[in-house]
C-alpha cells in the first residue's frame, strides 16, 4: 500500500476515538471532523514545493521559505465531505473549493454525477478530494474520474476512515492517486458500512440520523 498514508499522530488518533463514540454529540462530532481534517491537511501538504525569500524583520533581513506559488483546490464529495472543508480552509485561507455531488443509480449501481462545480482553472491546480469515509471506493473513484475529465492531473484523496475494500478499489481504479486516512478499519458489512467505523458520517455531521 505504498500510496496509502495512515496517520498515527497521537492528536489525530485521540480525536478519532471520540469521533467513533456513539455518544458524541452532533456539535462535537462536527468540530472533531473539522479538527481532524486540519491536522491531516498539515501532513497531506508536506510535499508542497518551497522557494527562498528574504523578509525584513524589525531586527534584520531573514532568509525564509514560502510555498512556491502552488495552486490548490479542495473538492468535498457532497454532503459529508463538507464537514472537512472548514478545517482545511483554516490552514490554507487562499485555497479554492470545488464541489461534487454523486448518487448511485439504483439499476446499474454506478455513481452518477448530479452536481459538479469547480474553479475555472481546476486543470492548473493540485486537488485534494475530501470525504470522511472511504467505504466501497465507488464514489471516490468516480470523483477522481470526473476531475481527470475536467483536466485535473495531480489529485489526492483524504478520508478519515477507510475500509480495505475501498482502498483496494481506489488503488485499482486510480493507482496514481495518493490516499490519506487516519485509520484503515476491518471490513464492510452487508449494508456497506465500515466496521467498526463511526456510522453514517453525513447524518452525524448534520444531525439527520
Amino acid at each position: 500500500m505504498s500510496n496509502v498514508h495512515v496517520f498515527d499522530h497521537p492528536l489525530i488518533q485521540h480525536k478519532l476515538s471520540i469521533l467513533r463514540d456513539e455518544r458524541t454529540s452532533v456539535k462535537e462530532f462536527r468540530e472533531l471532523i473539522s479538527e481532524i481534517a486540519m491536522l491531516m491537511c498539515y501532513e497531506a501538504t508536506r510535499d508542497l514545493p518551497l522557494e527562498d525569500v528574504e523578509v525584513q524583520t524589525p531586527v534584520a533581513m531573514a532568509h525564509c521559505r514560502q510555498i512556491a506559488g502552488k495552486k490548490l483546490a479542495i473538492v468535498p464529495i457532497l454532503r459529508a465531505g463538507l464537514g472537512m472543508v472548514d478545517g482545511m480552509v483554516t490552514m490554507m485561507p487562499n485555497v479554492k473549493v470545488g464541489h461534487i455531488g454523486l448518487f448511485r443509480d439504483p439499476e446499474t449501481l454506478e455513481p452518477v454525477k448530479y452536481y459538479f462545480k469547480m474553479p475555472a482553472d481546476i486543470a492548473e491546480r493540485d486537488v485534494i478530494i475530501v470525504d470522511p469515509m472511504l467505504a466501497t471506493g465507488g464514489s471516490a473513484a468516480a470523483a477522481v474520474t470526473f476531475l481527470k475529465e475536467a483536466g485535473a492531473q495531480h489529485i489526492k484523496l483524504m478520508s478519515v476512515i477507510g475500509a480495505p475494500e475501498g482502498v483496494e478499489a481506489m488503488q485499482k481504479a486510480h493507482p496514481d492517486v495518493d490516499i490519506f486516512v487516519a485509520a484503515v478499519d476491518e471490513h464492510l458489512n452487508d449494508h456497506g458500512y465500515i466496521v467498526p467505523g463511526l456510522g453514517d458520517a453525513g447524518d452525524r455531521i448534520f444531525g439527520t440520523k
